[in-house]
């Protein structure tokens, strides 16, 4: 019973920080990147897009699709970020809790 009383405290501490770290989350910043930073945008690590840049090299009519594409790269490139983010700082609140390996909780 004592066991399952510390597992219970532990998960109530470690619910109190999920609900920090979405916070925290909501407010870090990851930038992606592409086309060898010709477009870069800026976005929550939860994966809010927060600013987009195009360097005006690439404003060529004709290259409509390529800037896209790279909007596109850009983007997914911040949200791999976010998500690496976010992953490195729920491994320090899961540390020491015997979950099972691989398991995600967002």
């Amino acid at each position: 019973m004592k066991d399952l009383m510390g597992l219970m405290k532990q998960a109530q501490a470690m619910q109190e920080k999920m609900t920090g770290l979405q916070a925290e989350l909501d407010a870090l910043e990851v930038e992606g990147q592409a086309g060898g930073g010709a477009v870069k945008v800026v976005a929550s690590a939860k994966g809010a897009l927060k600013s987009a840049s195009i360097d005006p090299s690439l404003m060529n009519p004709d290259e409509k699709e390529i800037v896209e594409d790279l909007v596109v790269a850009a983007v997914n490139d911040a949200k791999a970020r976010g998500e690496r983010l976010a992953q490195e700082r729920m491994s320090e609140i899961t540390a020491g809790l015997p979950l099972p390996p691989g398991m995600k909780l967002f």
